[in-house]
């Protein structure tokens, strides 16, 4: 044993030293390690809130669109016009099923332009056709709602405008369960016609649109012609 410990020191040192693991360069790869995956942390971190940041940012910003209900409203009136003006001519419904003790059919023949079943088809779907509307940007100050013909073509942040999408189809809906029974009962009676739908969902339903100036002064125009017919 001690033959052996000496003719380990009669080697030259710089043999020695090869042949001893060399511990300072150990931990040295250590802390290098520990430093890279520190660093990883801390891009994941830092990620993660800017994802967060990016979110509330585009919450927000939809929520600041949406803020204005009239022009979501107009759109909304938009898309159910275009409904009524691809409408097409259709038979009266013949609600007469029931047999009387003679035979004779009892019931009624209803026109289906004020039928119920004219409602249903007109707004059954209109909130999920709102998907094909988002917000774009005309200009530094303003933004308006638009049909999308094809996403593809779209040019702007397309997470962002199908969240708009998504947004004012929501909104619809919520438009609708406040105003369906009223506006059924109007397109029933023909009172909500093609060119005046916004006015009627907008401004007198809903009241999300403030009637302009120029309407007021139609109206009082009106009641002065009244009374000067009057007198």
């Amino acid at each position: 044993m001690d033959n052996t410990i000496n003719l380990m020191w009669r080697i030259p040192s710089s043999l020695r030293q090869a042949a001893l693991p060399d511990w300072s360069q150990h931990s040295s790869s250590t802390v290098g390690v520990r430093r890279r995956e520190e660093q990883k942390m801390t891009m994941r971190a830092a990620l993660r809130r800017l994802i967060f940041v990016a979110a509330i940012f585009i919450t927000l910003s939809i929520a600041h669109s949406i803020h204005d209900k009239c022009a979501a409203c107009n759109a909304v009136a938009e898309e159910l016009e275009l409904e009524m003006m691809k409408e097409k001519p259709k038979n009266h419904l013949d609600m007469r099923h029931r047999l009387d003790s003679t035979g004779q059919r009892r019931g009624k023949v209803i026109d289906y332009r004020v039928s119920e079943l004219r409602v249903v088809d007109l707004l059954d779907g209109l909130c999920d056709k709102m998907q094909d509307y988002t917000l774009q940007k005309i200009d530094s100050n303003k933004k308006t709602w638009i049909k999308v013909d094809d996403w593809d073509d779209m040019t702007s942040n397309k997470q962002e405008s199908r969240a708009h999408s998504k947004e004012i189809s929501s909104y619809c809906g919520r438009l609708l369960e406040e105003t369906e029974d009223e506006l059924a009962e109007l397109i029933k009676k023909g009172s909500v016609k093609v060119g005046e739908v916004s006015k009627v969902l907008c401004q007198d339903l809903s009241k999300h649109c403030k009637k302009t100036s120029g309407q007021h002064e139609s109206t009082h125009d009106d009641e002065d012609d009244e009374a000067n017919e009057e007198l």
